[in-house]
C-alpha cells in the first residue's frame, strides 16, 4: 500500500510541475499503458485513483485518466505508447518495464513514471538511481536477485530437484534476472528449461512442455502476462503435480479462493450422496 501511495506522490509531483508550466490547462491527463487486461489491473487502477482523490485530484474535473492495454501482447506495446504520447497527456504512468521502454523510445519531454522496475539502471531507463536524469522517475523494487532465492527455497522444499521450468518472456526479462536464476542454478546443480510465454495463449503449452521435458518444478518470473492469469497458472501447476514458488503473494491468495469456489461446488453433492 504504502508503495502506491509513492506512485502517486510521484505523480502529483510531475503533474504540478507541468500545471505551471501550463497554466490555462485546466484539465491535467494521464495516460497509463498496461500490458495486460483490464480485469487483471482493476484493484492496482482503482487504488491509483483513491490515492489521486486523497490528494484533491478528482477525474472528469481535474484529470483525465487515459487507460490503455496490451491485452498480454507485448508486440502491442509501441504503438500504444506513441497513440498515449499523441494525446499531449501531463504525465505517462508506465506499469511493465516494457512499457517503459516503449514510452522511452515515444517520447524524452513527457514526465514517465514507472509503477516498478526490477532495475531500471540495468534497463537503461534512467542514468541511476541517485540522479535518473532524463524525463522518466518512478519505483524501483530492485529485485532481480530474488529470483536466484525462489529457486534457492524451491530447492530447499523439494531437494531431489534437477530439473526446473522457468515461465516468462524472454524478450521482457531483465538481463540481470537471468543471470541470478543462472548463477543459482549452478551452485545448487539445478538444470533451467526456459519457457517462452508470448502471451496467454502460450501458458497451457508451456506447463505441456514443462512436463514432457521431465521438469520437477516451476518458476513463474514476475511478468504482467503470467500475473494477469494467475489463477490459471495455479490451476495448471496444480493439475500437473508441479511443486511451484510464485513471484507474488496474489498467485497463492487467487488459487486459494478458487479453491474454496471448487469445493463449494463439490461439498453440496457429497452430502446428498453421504446423506
Amino acid at each position: 500500500m504504502w508503495l502506491s501511495r509513492l506512485l502517486v506522490v510521484l505523480i502529483v509531483f510531475a503533474l504540478c510541475f507541468s500545471a505551471e508550466a501550463q497554466q490555462a490547462k485546466k484539465i491535467l491527463r494521464i495516460g497509463i499503458l498496461f500490458a495486460s487486461t483490464p480485469s487483471a489491473n482493476s484493484e492496482r487502477l482503482e487504488a491509483f485513483r483513491q490515492g489521486l482523490r486523497e490528494r484533491g485530484y478528482v477525474e472528469g474535473k481535474d484529470i483525465l485518466i487515459e487507460q490503455r492495454y496490451a491485452e498480454g501482447n507485448f508486440d502491442r506495446l509501441p504503438a500504444l505508447a506513441v497513440e498515449i504520447v499523441h494525446l499531449n497527456v501531463d504525465v505517462i504512468v508506465s506499469a511493465s518495464s516494457a512499457a517503459t521502454r516503449s514510452f522511452k523510445e515515444a517520447t524524452n519531454t513527457i514526465p514517465i513514471v514507472m509503477t516498478s522496475d526490477p532495475d531500471p539502471v540495468d534497463n537503461r531507463f534512467v542514468a541511476s538511481l541517485a540522479r535518473p536524469g532524463g524525463n522518466i522517475t518512478g519505483l524501483s523494487i530492485l529485485a532481480p536477485e530474488l529470483s536466484g532465492k525462489r529457486l534457492e527455497l524451491l530447492k530447499e522444499i523439494v531437494p531431489k530437484l534437477p530439473r526446473v521450468a522457468v515461465l516468462g518472456t524472454l524478450k521482457a526479462t531483465t538481463a540481470q534476472v537471468l543471470r541470478e536464476l543462472e548463477l543459482a542454478a549452478s551452485a545448487l546443480k539445478v538444470q533451467l528449461q526456459y519457457l517462452d510465454v508470448q502471451g496467454p495463449k502460450d501458458i497451457e503449452t508451456a506447463f505441456r512442455e514443462a512436463t514432457n521435458g521431465h521438469a520437477n518444478g516451476v518458476l513463474p518470473v514476475n511478468n504482467p502476462i503470467l500475473n494477469s492469469r494467475r489463477i490459471q497458472i495455479v490451476n495448471l501447476a496444480t493439475r500437473s503435480l508441479l511443486p511451484t514458488i510464485y513471484p507474488v503473494p496474489e498467485y497463492v491468495e487467487d488459487g486459494a479462493h478458487e479453491l474454496q469456489r471448487e469445493l463449494h461446488r463439490f461439498v453440496p453433492p457429497c452430502r446428498c450422496l453421504c446423506g
